[in-house]
Parts: C-alpha cells; sequence; structure tokens
C-alpha cells in the first residue's frame, strides 16, 4: 500500500490527542458534503425547470421554422419551397399567416396577434394537448372558429359559450389617414373554441384561426408568415437545419428551437452557470475549515514528522501525507454530498414533497427535478478542485517549517 495514503488514512479515522481536531475536521467533511448537496440539488432543479419549459416551447413551436428573411411574408409560388416539401427530411409542413390585431370581446378590449394556420396544424404541434378548456377546433361545417390563449382569454374575460363573438380588428393594407374607422379597419368575427395554457409568451399574445379566414382578414392571398416544418424521426436536425437553408437560400432564415427564442435560452444557461458560481463560492468559504483542520493536525503530528524524517522520508513524502489528507477530508465530503443531494432529488421525483406555491393553477404541482450525470462530474471536479486549493497552503508552507525544525 502506498505509504503516504496508509498514514494519511489513518490519521483521517484515528482519534487525535486534541478532540478539537476531531470536531474540525468533521465540521470540514459537514460543510463540504451540505455545500456539494445543495450544488446537485440546485442544478437539478434549473434542470426540471428548464425541460418543463422546453416542453411547452415545444408544443407551440416546429423543429424548423422558416421565415423571411426581411419583411412580414413570402409569396408560396416559389420552387425553392416546394423543393423544402419534397427534402428526405420532412414529414409535414403547416403553413401560417400572422399579424398584430385589435380584439374586443364584450366591454373589453386588448391587442393579440393573429395566427391563421393550415388544417394540419395539430400535426406539427402539441397545442391541442394544452387546453385550458374546449375542444382545438378551427373549423365545423365550414365555419371557423378560435383557439384563444388563456392570457388574452383573462384581459377581455372571455367566455367559450358560443354566444358572444370575438370582434378582431386589423388595420388596412393600404389604409389611409381617415376620421371613419370603417375605412382603416378590416373587421370580422369569430366564435372561441378553446382556451390553451403553454407558456406567458404565448399566452398573452396568440389567437389561432383558420388559414383562410386569416387570409381573408389581412387581405393576403398567395402569401405566408411561416413554414412550420416538422422532421420525420431518426433524421439529424441541424444536417436537415442546413441543407433546407442551403436550399431556401439567402431570402429567408431557417431556425431551429433553440433559435426561435435564442435570448430566453441564453437567459436560462446564464442564470445556471450564475448559481453554479454563487454555490460554488459558499463551497469555497466552507473549505476554510479544512485549512483549519490540516493546520491543527500539522501541528499536533510534529514529532511524527520528525520520525518520518528520521526513517528517510523526504520533505515531498511528508507533504504527500498531509496533501492526501485534505484531499480524503473533500472526496468524503463530496461523495456523501453527491449521494445526499441524489438522493433528496430522488425523494422529490418519485413523490413531490416540495409543491409549487398555488399549485394547481400550472401545469405541474411541484418542483420539477431532472437528475444529469454530466452534473454529477462538473460537480465532483470543482469540489476535487477546491479541496486541492483548501490543502495546498497549510501543506506547502506548515510541513516545510516543521521538517526544517525536525532536521536542526
Amino acid at each position: 500500500m502506498n505509504f503516504p495514503f496508509f498514514i494519511s488514512r489513518r490519521y483521517l479515522v484515528a482519534k487525535k490527542s486534541k478532540n478539537a481536531i476531531n470536531i474540525i475536521s468533521m465540521i470540514s467533511i459537514v460543510g463540504v458534503t451540505v455545500g456539494t448537496a445543495a450544488l446537485i440539488v440546485v442544478l437539478s432543479v434549473f434542470n426540471g425547470f428548464d425541460g418543463v419549459i422546453k416542453s411547452m416551447y415545444n408544443s407551440f413551436d416546429p423543429d424548423l421554422k422558416l421565415t423571411p428573411a426581411s419583411g412580414k411574408v413570402f409569396s408560396v409560388n416559389d420552387d425553392r419551397l416546394q423543393k423544402i416539401r419534397e427534402h428526405e427530411a420532412v414529414y409535414d409542413i403547416a403553413e401560417s399567416l400572422e399579424d398584430d390585431a385589435l380584439l374586443r370581446y364584450g366591454d373589453q378590449q386588448y391587442p393579440a396577434i393573429i395566427k391563421g394556420v393550415s388544417d394540419n396544424f395539430v400535426d406539427i404541434s402539441g397545442v391541442d394537448t394544452m387546453l385550458v378548456v374546449g375542444e382545438f377546433i378551427l373549423k365545423h361545417k365550414n365555419n371557423p372558429y378560435a383557439v384563444v390563449g388563456q392570457g388574452v382569454a383573462h384581459f377581455l374575460s372571455l367566455n367559450i359559450n358560443y354566444i358572444d363573438p370575438l370582434v378582431i380588428y386589423v388595420l388596412k393594407r393600404d389604409a389611409k389617414v381617415s376620421m371613419n374607422p370603417e375605412q382603416i379597419f378590416n373587421r370580422n368575427y369569430i366564435f372561441p373554441s378553446a382556451v390553451f395554457g403553454i407558456q406567458q409568451e404565448f399566452d398573452t399574445k396568440y389567437v389561432i384561426v383558420p388559414l383562410d379566414f386569416a387570409k381573408d382578414l389581412f387581405d393576403y392571398q398567395n402569401e405566408l408568415s411561416a413554414f412550420e416544418i416538422k422532421l420525420k424521426p431518426g433524421f439529424n436536425l441541424k444536417k436537415a437545419q442546413n441543407e433546407i437553408t442551403e436550399i431556401a437560400g439567402a431570402g429567408y432564415l431557417v431556425q431551429n428551437r433553440y433559435q426561435q427564442h435564442e435570448t430566453f435560452y441564453k437567459i436560462m444557461k446564464s442564470e445556471k452557470f450564475y448559481i453554479f458560481l454563487i454555490l460554488t463560492f459558499i463551497l469555497i468559504i466552507a473549505s476554510f475549515n479544512i485549512v483549519g483542520s490540516l493546520t491543527m493536525l500539522i501541528i499536533e503530528k510534529k514529532e511524527d514528522i520528525a520520525t518520518f524524517r528520521s526513517l528517510g522520508a523526504d520533505l515531498k513524502t511528508i507533504r504527500s501525507i498531509f496533501f492526501i489528507e485534505g484531499w480524503l477530508i473533500t472526496i468524503v465530503g463530496a461523495v456523501l454530498g453527491l449521494i445526499f443531494g441524489g438522493f433528496i432529488c430522488w425523494l422529490q421525483i418519485e413523490f413531490g414533497f416540495v409543491r409549487l406555491q398555488g399549485a394547481g393553477s400550472f401545469i405541474i404541482d411541484a418542483y420539477p427535478v431532472k437528475l444529469i450525470w454530466t452534473d454529477f462530474v462538473l460537480i465532483l471536479i470543482t469540489v476535487a478542485f477546491i479541496g486541492y486549493l483548501a490543502a495546498w497552503y497549510p501543506v506547502r508552507y506548515i510541513t516545510k517549517r516543521f521538517v526544517i525544525q525536525s532536521v536542526s
């Protein structure tokens, strides 16, 4: 067995002559354990929320979205679009047309975005699985219906009763300044069939209507705002995106789900990173106990140091003994923390004992948790590095002092 490791292990588990060293060593291990557990729990909760939010976004956003590089709309009479439809990776494409509008329901008014979609929109998205009330019906017996965001419905005090219609006002494309609203606005009526609840960004903005209804409302014929593309299972997203982008050319943008909300996803990653840094700093502070523990241990074992020198141990060997001692404290605390933190996360996943305040009004009732093995590896490496730094100073300077004393 390696001599420095054998002695370090004995020092860790053996009872010291000064009970304070045992207490400080235990405090050091507990501090590292708690800090490590806190890291794994917090990062796992972030992973859980990230997964929930992505699932909500994915229920509204397609795999790929093709939009004009400039302007609001593009013409469907483009040979390149037909080539995109025929691409081997494309499972289906929904057409959409959207623009701003003013809504009126009863005495309430609210600005929103009218999104006209083709009949196969439910095959591309999962909006029909995120309904709060009603049924996802856009057409019935040639009559158009609207599916309204929960936030829009709230501000309009909207009810699904098929008695009171939703009135939509849209500025005419060729409108000129006039005192008569009838001359500058297109107006149409539609009954709401359902209310969806996905995420505030969508719920407070969108009203989904049939594509033909939107074209008539916006005075468009062969124009669209976007191609919403669903890929076949098994096809590489990045490769398909690059190939479709090449076919579409410079006049179009082809964005994946991440790029459609790039700012939001960057904020999510930044929040997780900064929380990791904050908890790491707390762990560094907790690791100062290791410095105190090693310092007191080296002072107590100065006679052992003299004995090791007499037996032929050099400075490097003596330093290794106490350096490994510091690392053992760190590794034991880190492993216990990972086990403890992972156990807490498992309990939350299985039983959801930490509930969200106001549970019942969200799509989830308890804090979501997702364990990712790379977090465990990253945390273990981080804690081991902090333990290295915490052990370096006392081992580097204090052992040298006692080795010099033992020689003299």
